[in-house]
């Protein structure tokens, strides 16, 4: 298994993203994944990443404002525009960091019609097209509505669906256990059903969003082997809330038999 640390939830010991590339390297990681680096420029974050040895594997879409809570326009009828430019610069951002995955995220919408899916799928069809360009795969994850009220996606038939119709190589389906205990449950099957589309997998403890060795609902020594079992041999992104110190929380992994 390998382990990929994410910047967003883990060593906020770090203030900003660029500090935390150095920490996650000095605590054993070789890969990290990252939320979109607001306020952060395309070269500060290159030199930070470079600077850290480590590589890169995913970066979330640029989101839009994040003081109105906006986490993408993607089923945003009217909006279009806004999404394909926020796409072409996290595309340069991605290219920037050798990162192969972006996660396409959906948006918060208060009501949804077809117009919306429609607008969605459409989106993700354009972005499908123009990421095979660069050989990056984009990523779409159902996230659960405890976490994040009013999220356009949290149904994985429907993702699968959308991803089946658009039938790109440069579309898949971000897996992350987390969500998928909070929408659905019966994980062993789901992982199985579901691993076939998968592009990138991300884990968490239940509820608490902690280290999978903390209190929980899943019990990740068996699921892991599952996720392993189904086919899927690529980073396994850690997002999740460190309980304590994000370094003294990772000895879960070498505890579950595995190393970074």
């Amino acid at each position: 298994m390998k382990f990929c640390a994410n910047l967003s939830f883990m060593f906020t010991e770090g203030v900003s993203i660029l500090e935390r590339y150095a920490l996650a390297k000095e605590a054993g990681f070789k890969a990290v994944e990252t939320g979109f680096p607001f306020g952060h420029t395309l070269e500060e974050v290159k030199q930070a990443k470079e600077n850290s040895g480590v590589e890169q594997v995913l970066i979330n879409l640029k989101t839009g404002d994040l003081s109105k809570g906006e986490l993408g326009v993607t089923a945003v009828p009217g909006k279009e525009n806004e999404f394909r430019d926020n796409l072409k610069t996290t595309i340069d951002y991605a290219k920037a960091v050798g990162a192969k995955k972006i996660h396409i995220m959906a948006g918060k919408l208060d009501t949804v019609s077809a117009k919306n899916w429609e607008t969605y799928e459409n989106n993700l069809k354009y972005a499908a097209n123009l990421l095979k360009n660069d050989n990056i795969v984009g990523v779409i994850e159902p996230i659960n509505q405890h976490s994040v009220p009013k999220y356009f996606l949290s149904d994985y038939g429907k993702a699968v669906e959308i991803i089946k119709r658009i039938n790109s190589e440069h579309l898949k389906l971000q897996l992350d256990i987390f969500h998928l205990q909070h929408i659905c449950g019966d994980l062993s099957y789901n992982i199985k059903d579901l691993m076939p589309y998968v592009g990138h997998v991300q884990i968490a403890q239940v509820p608490n969003r902690n280290e999978p060795d903390t209190d929980g609902e899943i019990n990740y020594q068996y699921i892991l082997k599952e996720i392993q079992k189904n086919g899927y041999n690529d980073w396994i992104g850690l997002e999740y809330k460190p309980a304590g110190s994000s370094r003294d929380g990772l000895k879960w992994i070498k505890d579950f038999g595995y190393q970074l």
